[in-house]
């Protein structure tokens, strides 16, 4: 069989007889026509111009931005020198995002990532990030539970392995939206970059959440402050239904589990509930200001973490009426 091509179209590619076409199937079975043999993917550079008195988090928001649009070679150039927080913020971030400082002086840095995202699992990356925002509730409510600063630093630390898959799949899904080629290789409908994104950002919050149980933690045993056992059973009670309710949820998403994820939207009044009585006890019970703020907090993280996997559950169902390409 023969495949015409346009007029117009050879003439803009200055293609004569003789030259080399290549043809790219999408996912929608539509077909690509590329003026010569296909090349490899290109990595993308940009240039960031840092002045002397830029803010390091204003550089480490804009080396994100980079990152997250698709850019492997990130030059950051500095019209004096880069300053002391400049360059431990600069190091900082691209330890987080998997970069490597490839050159670097006094006024000018090359980052960039080595990762071949082609060959990369969408689904692999967020399984493996759930799994440690899950340990970190688990870790968390055990923490809450029994006191325990030294297992509440423990999971305060893993908050920064979250960041990094949240990123890296991050930067994938955006890439993938606006890249047919790189979501056929992910294997991704443009459809399921709008779902993960949204999934990945409440794992990401979820872990939040955990860390932020460990950090007051951590604050009440600084302080040698206790909480009172009737009101840590409670929010262990509490924390431990909202802990189920998030395994549940991503289950439900992963095995497209539409009963289940119904089920977790309907629980939300039974955390809704713990959580009055939470507030209820720390109001009657606790003498202590700072008790009583820690506990506001703790209840707060439980109450959200509950509200994310609800979240989670609405895109499974979202999910499940989704029009067939």
């Amino acid at each position: 069989m023969v495949v015409s091509l346009p007029k117009h179209w050879t003439q803009l590619n200055e293609l004569k007889q003789g030259d080399v076409v290549s043809i790219a199937i999408n996912r929608d079975r539509s077909l690509v026509v590329f003026p010569g043999a296909k090349k490899e993917r290109e990595m993308n550079t940009i240039t960031l111009h840092v002045e002397p008195d830029e803010k390091d988090i204003f550089v480490i928001r804009s080396i994100i931005a980079c990152y997250l649009n698709g850019y492997s070679i990130i030059r950051l150039v500095s019209k004096k020198f880069f300053t002391v927080a400049q360059q431990k913020a600069i190091r900082g971030i691209v330890q987080m995002l998997y970069m490597r400082i490839m050159e670097a002086d006094t006024k000018e840095m090359q980052i960039a990532t080595l990762i071949d995202e082609s060959k990369a699992s969408i689904q692999t990356g967020i399984n493996r990030m759930y799994k440690i925002s899950s340990s970190m509730c688990r870790d968390a409510c055990t923490a809450l539970k029994n006191q325990d600063a030294a297992l509440a630093k423990s999971v305060f630390t893993l908050d920064d392995e979250v960041d990094h898959f949240s990123f890296f799949l991050l930067r994938l899904l955006r890439r993938a939206a606006v890249d047919s080629a790189l979501a056929n290789q992910l294997d991704l409908e443009p459809i399921d970059c709008l779902d993960y994104q949204t999934l990945v950002h409440r794992i990401e919050q979820v872990a939040d959440q955990a860390a932020n149980i460990a950090k007051h933690l951590i604050m009440l045993e600084g302080r040698q402050k206790k909480v009172s056992v009737p009101l840590l059973e409670k929010m262990y009670a509490a924390g431990c239904d909202a802990l189920a309710s998030y395994d549940k949820a991503v289950n439900a998403l992963l095995s497209n589990d539409v009963k289940c994820s119904d089920e977790i939207i309907e629980s939300q009044a039974k955390i809704e509930k713990l959580d009055q009585d939470i507030a209820a006890l720390a109001f009657s019970k606790e003498k202590s200001t700072e008790v009583i703020c820690a506990c506001c907090s703790l209840r707060d993280s439980i109450r959200r973490i509950a509200e994310f996997a609800a979240d989670i559950a609405e895109i499974t169902i979202n999910r499940s009426y989704r029009p067939s390409f």
